[in-house]
């Protein structure tokens, strides 16, 4: 259990790490979860060593909610005087972001069909010229 802790609070630490030393305007903890996803898909850290700390996270992520739910309720009144603002924001951010995702896939779509259709071609034109080269040497046993 201390060596799930280690790589989950390293990764955070090691995202502090960068935003401090980079100035990026990105969240440490962001940071530090793209990194645990990176060493997690190049094999460095493997699952069995994050798995049963991330299901019980997960279990009771909940809780976690607790604190900004208080938050929430502490500055209603500011909340109801801003109201029409933050509504317009999550409105139009919402659409923004459904836009920008649905291009996104399009794009990432369209550029995985060029990519196969060229190995295609690659793996096509491979083929013809193995083909070619086993009637040339048919050619030259019958001569």
């Amino acid at each position: 259990m201390a060596k799930q802790f280690f790589v989950i609070f390293g990764c955070l630490a090691l995202g502090e790490v960068i935003v401090w030393a980079t100035g990026i305007k990105l969240p440490s903890s962001i940071i530090g979860m793209l990194l645990l996803t990176f060493f997690l898909k190049t094999k460095i850290v493997k699952l069995e060593w994050v798995e049963k700390l991330s299901q019980f996270l997960l279990a009771n992520l909940g809780f976690f909610f607790v604190p900004p739910g208080v938050a929430i309720m502490l500055y209603l009144d500011v909340i109801q005087k801003e109201l029409l603002p933050i509504v317009m924001a999550t409105v139009l951010s919402t659409i923004l972001v459904l836009v920008v995702t649905g291009h996104m896939h399009q794009f990432v779509v369209k550029a995985e069909r060029k990519i196969m259709a060229m190995n295609l071609r690659k793996k096509n034109k491979a083929k013809e010229n193995s083909n070619a080269e086993c009637v040339s040497e048919e050619n030259e046993i019958q001569v």
